[in-house]
């Protein structure tokens, strides 16, 4: 066997994983908008904002988290509960002190119609 020259497929699946890893990187592949819990009839959506940047309201990422609704209830979906999640921070090296916030997350819990 000749490893020097891999079949077509192998060949197709390495093009293709390299594609997704460079249109990820592209695009900004991040967690800026998860599902925090799924169900069948809905879920909590959340997504990150920055106060001095608008706001939950006026956060580029609302947009995605409403799609990711949209997707999850092609039927429709109602908002049952918006608010400002337990924001996260980073660790510090320093005992007693607490590390930065990171991120601020807005959650909107949902139901499917």
């Amino acid at each position: 066997m000749d490893l020097r020259y891999p079949s077509k497929a192998i060949r197709h699946t390495v093009r293709a994983v390299s594609m997704a890893g460079l249109l990820c990187l592209s695009a900004g592949c991040s967690d800026a908008v998860t599902m925090v819990r799924e169900t069948e009839t809905g879920g909590v959506v959340s997504y990150l904002f920055k106060e001095e940047r608008g706001g939950p309201m006026g956060s580029p990422h609302r947009k995605e988290a409403l799609n990711a609704m949209e997707k999850k209830c092609p039927s429709g979906y109602a908002a049952v509960k918006e608010g400002e999640l337990q924001g996260y921070g980073s660790m510090s090296s320093v005992e007693g002190q607490e590390g930065d916030i990171t991120g601020r997350r807005w959650g909107i819990q949902f139901t499917c119609k």
